[in-house]
Formats: C-alpha cells, structure tokens, sequence
C-alpha cells in the first residue's frame, strides 16, 4: 500500500539521520523526524488501539519544542554535556515509543491480545521515560518560550496520569482466550466463542487472516516469543479463525516469508480490478456500493448482513445499502477470460439481493411456521433444524430473527418434553450470538424459562441454559435481568453439582454477572464462595483459574471480603502460588493483594505459611502481570516489621 511505502521511506531517512551522528546533525530533527514517522502508523491492533492513539497524540505535542530546539546554535549544543546528554536520552525514550508504536502497528493481533497486560506495562515503561527525559531537559539554558514550557508540563502531566491509570480491559475478549486456550475445555460451544474472538480481533477476512499469517511467521522468526507451547496456541486459533472464514488452505509458519502459501496461483494471473476486495477472487457479480467500490454480490451481502453500515474497504459510512451492478467491470471481465481460457466460477444456485438462495429463503420461513406446527413431531424436527442452521454461521441467525423465529422458539421453552425444552434452548444459546439478537431474545421474556430449564432441565439443557445466560449477559441490561430473575442461585447449584461441563459453563456465566455490583452481593449470600473454594481443591477439573478469576471479582467486594476472611482459604492461596501453573500463581497474586490491602490479618496469616519467599521468585520467573502484582503485595508486606 502507498502508506506502507511513505512509512517505510521515513524509517529509512531517520535511521539514516540517526547513524550519521555528530554535531553536523541536528538531534532534534532526527527526533521530529521520529514523530513523523509514527504518525504515518495506521491499524493499530484493537486491543491497544487507544493506547496507541494517545501515546502519538501526546508525542506530537513535543513538536513545538523540538522545532524551538532545532534553531540552537550546533555549537552550544555541543559545548554543553549537560545538554547533549539529555538530548539523547529524550531521542532514545522517543525511539522506545516508536518501536512500541511499531509493535503494535504490525504485530500478530492474537499475541498483541495474548500479551495485552506486558504491553500495558510498555506502555508505562516509555511513559516513565519520556517523562524522565522532559524532566532532564535544562530548558532555561535552551532559552525555550514560555508558551513552549506550558505545553511540555502539559504533556508530563498527561504522561503521569496515564501511568497512574487503572488498567483496562475487554472481559469478555480475556474469558474467552482463557477458555479458548484452556486445554481442559472440551465444550461445543467452541464455535461460537471463536466468532466473537475473530470479530474483537478483527480476524474475519481472507486479507486479515494472511496479513496474520505474515506477522506470526515474524514473530516466530525474530524469537520474539520463546515459549514454543504460546507459539502453538497462536497457531491452532489462528487456524481455527480460517475455518470459520471458509479459507481452506493449510496454515505454513515455518517455511520462509516470501512464500505465498495464502495467495490461490490463479489470483496472479487475474488483473488486480477484476478481484473482489474482500475474498481476492475474481468477480462473477460484480456490485457497486454506495461508496462507489465495487465487489463480489455475495461478500459484500454477507458482510451488509452483519449490521455492518461502512464500506469495508474505505471505512465510509453508506448512505444507504442498495447494490448497482457493475455492467462494464462484468463485460470486462468476460472479455478477459474469453481471451485467456479462463473459467469463471459457476454459482450453484441463484442468490437474491440480499445473498441468500430463494430456496433457503423457503425452508427457514417454513421452519419458523412449523415452530407453531399443532403435530409434536414436526415441531421437535423444525426446532432441532433451526439449531443447528443457527450453529452454522452468522447469516443464518440473523435470517431466522428476520423471519421471526424467536418469539416461538420463547413459547417453546415452556414445552414439557424435555428433548424439544433441550433443543429449544441451544437453539436460542446459538441465536444469541448475534448481538442484535441478544436484545430481541430478552425481549421475548425468555431469560425466565430459561432459568427454570436451568433449575429442572436435562444435564445437557442445564449447561446450555448457563451458556445462553453468558450469552445474553454480555448485555449489562440483562446482567441486572438475569440477576433479578433469581437466575443467580441456580448457577451456583450447578457450578457445585453439575457435569465437568457444566461447572465451567455455569463458571463463565457468574463471571459475568459478578461484573454487576449488586450481582456480586447476590452471589455472595447464594454460597458461591463455599462453591468457588472446592473448586480450587479439585485439582482434575482444571477450574482454578475460572474460580480465581470469580474471586478476584467479589474481593472488591465489602461482603465477599468478609465471607473470604471467615473461611481458612489463605493457605490454600499460598499453595498455589508455590506450586500452580503460572497462570494459578497470577490469579492466586493477584486475589491475595486484592483482599490483603483490605485486611492485614490476612497479610500476616499469608506470611505464617511462607508465602514471602514464593512472591520473591514470581517477581523473578512469573508472567509479566504476575511480577507486578507481585511486587506490589512485597511493597505491602514491607510496612510489616518481621518481615524478612
């Protein structure tokens, strides 16, 4: 892309500026040379995206003091140590930021998400030194404008309360790669989790998934990731993300970069204006959109369907959505592949203008009227057919609410036959993983009778209903629903009693819901803490993590610290932190200095069972947000005289 190329000629001229060195270059314009160049980065990885753009914000804010800079006299600059020192260091804190930026312009989005707590800590890291470098500066031997020295405070003060900022993120996105890369999980539901991570990671087309492709085989090859099992786990998402995409080709990270394994040979030899910017295939049903882009009829429907209103290859808002066949691109098309012996495609069947064939169009009206059908058998096989069509893919759930089939799948949860409550449920479990669907189904009054599923229903009805209440919980609006529905207590029961499945469905539904103040108290006199505490003594179900994180939430919590601090669980954190995986040991950390800022009985029971020498190692060997809590519960413990 031009941008790429503009970029890549910035880098080159400021590495070039920066190794000629002496006085003969000007070390501030090497600098501004720096800035310019990130403020040419573009797609920034959502999961830093914000960070990102505040961090190039504030760099540009230096502008004017490196222009102020640039018209010193050389000679002054050289004739002061004092000055060129602190010149060069705010040229390295600079380069950090660059670097950093670079990472998270080009980097793999899945390790960038896997990562997500480490580059937050970067972040601090260059804000730390961007703001020791400005401090450094000796700005009245500069002789820098007032106005200058009020902008610079500006952007210090901006760097210290970002540093002093809570850390954020996506819960929904950190459950679901703790479940996706849970070895342990064995649930059906998989699919489902894999569509709402590719779209957070913005990992849902062709082109997304090769420029993905293209930055792990980097990764791999610079080492930039030593943990070969981490290496492993990128890979294996990153593949299933190609088959929800339908991209069939085998993933090869290891072979040399130059190999277009992604690219189909066919698509080199086809002129770049006949290929659909989506899919790179040549176009059969070349569509012009209201931005003026034209593609492929059936891509371009599917993503209109997914309530996306932009144009997906330049961002602009449509006006509206009608579709205008390219007659001239499609005739040009033709004459090429005359002239080249080319075959186009054939379309099966024939697809309307919203993408769908007239006969799928038929048999999901026919299975939503069958939904009401007075014969049982008929209901039962239209509402196992409407779940799996709903498993399937996004198309067809928004298709089925279109055509209305929720309210009668709703009616349909007060069915006494289990088999038809069972599928009814799943069903509405995979509808809901639309969004829009999430609202339509709560609407519909079903979070009630799922909810009496959940207490009554079938092992497998049961641990569907806890993944439908995950489902519709993302929601805040019905986090407070579900809550007071009662829905709360039944969870806990099954995360006690229920199937290993089970467990952990109910686990990532209360998860959830704690995420609700009032919720948290709800759970809390409910005995989810009794609960949560067997599950961290069942080392074979490999919950500890799920049940960690669940407590970490109601230790923020006045009554969830008291319950805690009533039941002898401290030591039972300890042996975690001495013997768990590195993921127990940061869970185990981080809920230790949760509840021990707040009591220090409990610091000082943690210390009666040796836990100082084992945070002392975590801060050496643990994860990267495992040292920090680490350090912070060492820090805390220092006010206490005994300690070691």
């Amino acid at each position: 892309m031009e941008w790429q190329k503009v970029m890549e000629r910035g880098e080159k001229a400021a590495v070039s500026s920066s190794s000629s060195g002496g006085d003969e270059v000007c070390v501030a314009k090497e600098m501004m040379d720096v800035i310019d160049t990130v403020g040419l980065y573009v797609g920034y990885r959502r999961t830093q995206r914000k960070e990102c753009l505040n961090l190039v914000r504030r760099l540009k804010l230096l502008v004017p003091l490196l222009e102020e800079i640039k018209e010193i006299d050389h000679h002054k600059l050289g004739s002061s140590a004092g000055l060129k020192t602190s010149l060069v260091n705010l040229k390295k804190s600079l380069l950090g930021a660059k670097k950093l930026l670079k990472r998270c312009a080009r980097g793999s989005k899945i390790y960038l998400a896997m990562e997500s707590e480490a580059l937050m800590s970067s972040f601090h890291a260059v804000y730390d030194n961007l703001n020791q470098a400005l401090d450094d500066l000796q700005y009245d031997e500069l002789g820098i404008s007032v106005e200058v020295y009020e902008q610079v405070e500006l952007t210090r003060m901006q760097l210290k309360r970002a540093k002093r900022r809570t850390d954020t993120q996506d819960i929904e996105l950190a459950m679901d790669m703790m479940v996706v890369f849970s070895k342990k999980d064995d649930r059906n539901a998989d699919s489902a989790i894999i569509e709402r991570l590719a779209s957070k990671l913005e990992l849902h087309t062709i082109s997304d998934l090769k420029a993905e492709e293209v930055a792990v085989r980097k990764l791999v090859e610079e080492r930039g990731v030593q943990n070969a099992e981490s290496i492993q786990q990128i890979k294996d998402l990153l593949g299933k993300f190609r088959q929800i995409a339908g991209v069939d080709e085998t993933i090869v990270l290891d072979g040399p970069i130059s190999s277009k394994s992604l690219q189909r040979c066919q698509s080199l030899l086809i002129p770049h204006e006949f290929l659909c910017p989506i899919t790179k295939e040549i176009m059969v049903d070349p569509v012009i959109l209201a931005s003026g882009q034209t593609y492929e009829r059936e891509s371009i429907q599917k993503w209109l369907n997914s309530n996306h209103r932009t144009c997906p290859k330049t961002g602009q808002i449509l006006d509206h959505l009608s579709l205008a066949p390219n007659f001239a691109l499609r005739n040009l098309i033709l004459q090429w592949c005359e002239k080249n012996k080319y075959e186009l495609p054939k379309k099966d069947v024939l697809l309307r203008s919203d993408g769908f064939s007239a006969e799928f169009i038929e048999e999901i009206s026919s299975l939503v009227q069958n939904l009401s059908s007075r014969e049982f058998e008929v209901r039962r096989e239209a509402v196992m057919n409407i779940r799996m069509l709903a498993k399937e893919n996004p198309d067809n759930r928004i298709l089925i609410a279109n055509y209305g089939g929720i309210p009668p799948l709703v009616q349909l949860l007060s069915c006494q036959d289990s088999k038809i409550q069972e599928h009814t449920v799943t069903a509405l479990l995979n509808l809901s993983i639309d969004e829009t669907n999430k609202r339509l189904v709560a609407r519909e009054g079903a979070i009630p009778a799922i909810i009496e599923i959940l207490q009554n229903g079938t092992d497998e009805a049961r641990e569907n209903s806890a993944a439908a209440l995950f489902s519709l919980s993302i929601l805040d609006e019905n986090k407070v629903l579900i809550g007071g529905l009662s829905g709360i207590r039944p969870l806990v029961y099954l995360l006690q009693n229920g199937t290993v499945r089970g467990k952990k469905d109910a686990a990532t539904a209360l998860f959830n819901l704690s995420l609700n103040q009032t919720n948290k108290s709800r759970a809390i006199k409910v005995g989810i803490i009794p609960a949560l505490l067997c599950l961290l003594e069942e080392n074979n179900l490999g919950m500890i993590d799920e049940a960690l994180s669940i407590l970490l939430l109601l230790a923020s919590h006045p009554e969830g610290r008291n319950e805690i601090g009533r039941l002898s669980f401290i030591k039972t954190l300890v042996g975690i932190i001495r013997n768990g995986t590195p993921k127990n040991k940061e869970c185990a950390t981080s809920v230790l200095l949760e509840l021990g800022l707040n009591n220090s009985s409990i610091i000082l029971a943690a210390l009666q069972y040796g836990v100082y020498e084992h945070l002392a190692e975590l801060t050496k060997n643990g994860t990267n947000r495992a040292q920090r809590k680490a350090n912070s519960l060492l820090h805390h413990m220092s006010k206490y005289e005994h300690i070691p």
